[in-house]
């Protein structure tokens, strides 16, 4: 049989898995991705947690055990979500002792309802990394305004980081100025900055869903043609400015001092439009260097009939512009569905986080 994930990671993306449960840590299932589908990293967010927390069977005993003790319910959240991520952390230290702490990553998201509040987005941070207290753990904070100096902040403290949420070029460029003033802080405050990793997660499959629904309204052929090419373009054009500002004289002082790259991360790259292949989010999105965490069913889908054709990316530039300027004289404003995607985004999580809050209320409630 062919292995096309590991077609795939030869041929520079890392596989993450975009999911993680009691039950999936429980079963092995984790470990099992880890060694048998190149499964190297993590990510999870709000709308993941409050789906595997609906799931009380799972969680009985600790939330029972939480209940007696008086917990409140915000408590119990960070304790539930932080004994999970931990406990992943241990799964995947293989994979960062074998990448020497590129890889083997978790990831933990900051509440939601912080996204525009810098010192407590900071604040929090801090209190997760040393809740979790592995050093295989991201800490993911948005993409907003009020986020990128707390990217800053976090890392110039010796903390890894995810950005996430991450729509815009524009955004993108904002927040790889914010990776390299806070490893430039961190190296001044006498960090090891081998130990300190970072991605930024640049959405992909959203662009599409929005561009698409405002391609329908415009209705003309030339609309028609377009469906489907806002999304992986956008994520070409980021590949591009990746490579400019990670060749920069800037960037190799902070490499000669033994830093890592903040890699691209493409997530959102299960398929919303079923005229779509399911896996064109991953194999049009193929360079060094990248990371691209998927949902287990995107993964199983790859592995079954994924097509690894070397780097798709890199010399994709001038026709990715090409299709942002054909959109743009369609009067599909750019600007305006990148900010409308990180509202939402932060709307969604938010939703999410809430939604997470009342189903565990729900539990202790029940087990008082």
């Amino acid at each position: 049989m062919t292995d096309r994930l590991g077609e795939l990671s030869a041929a520079g993306v890392a596989v993450w898995i975009d999911d993680l449960s009691r039950v999936r840590l429980e079963s092995g299932g984790l470990d099992q991705l880890r060694r048998e589908k190149h499964v190297v990293g993590v990510t999870t967010n709000p709308t993941i947690f409050a789906k595997a927390l609906s799931d009380a069977e799972a969680y009985d005993g600790q939330v029972r055990d939480l209940a007696v003790r008086g917990v409140n319910v915000e408590e119990t959240v960070r304790m539930l979500t932080t004994y999970d991520v931990r406990w992943a952390c241990d799964v995947m230290k293989p994979a960062y002792d074998a990448s020497a702490g590129v890889d083997g990553r978790v990831s933990i998201e900051v509440d939601p309802r912080l996204a525009h509040e810098t010192e407590k987005t900071v604040a929090e941070a801090k209190a997760l990394w040393w809740l979790v207290d592995r050093q295989n753990l991201f800490i993911k904070i948005p993409a907003t305004v009020e986020g990128l100096p707390a990217i800053t902040a976090v890392l110039a403290a010796g903390i890894s980081v995810n950005v996430t949420l991450i729509f815009s070029l524009e955004r993108y460029q904002q927040v790889m100025e914010a990776f390299l003033a806070g490893l430039e802080q961190a190296k001044a405050n006498g960090h090891d900055l081998t130990k300190i990793g970072s991605v930024a997660s640049f959405f992909v499959s959203r662009v599409d869903t929005e561009v698409d629904k405002r391609l329908d309204k415009v209705g003309s052929a030339e609309a028609k043609a377009l469906q489907g090419k806002a999304a992986i373009a956008n994520a070409q054009l980021a590949y591009e400015r990746y490579t400019q500002v990670f060749s920069s004289d800037r960037w190799q002082a902070l490499a000669d001092a033994g830093a890592h790259p903040q890699r691209p991360l493409w997530a959102s790259t299960s398929t919303k439009n079923p005229a779509m292949r399911d896996v064109i989010y991953v194999e049009e999105l193929v360079a060094p260097g990248i990371v691209n965490t998927m949902p287990a069913a995107t993964i199983d889908a790859y592995a079954d009939h994924g097509e690894t054709r070397g780097d798709t990316v890199t010399g994709s530039y001038a026709q990715a512009r090409k299709v942002l300027d054909d959109l743009a004289q369609l009067g599909i404003d750019y600007d305006d569905v990148v900010e409308t995607l990180e509202r939402e985004g932060v709307e969604k999580f938010e939703q999410s986080w809430l939604e997470l809050l009342q189903t565990v209320d729900g539990q202790l409630q029940t087990s008082k």
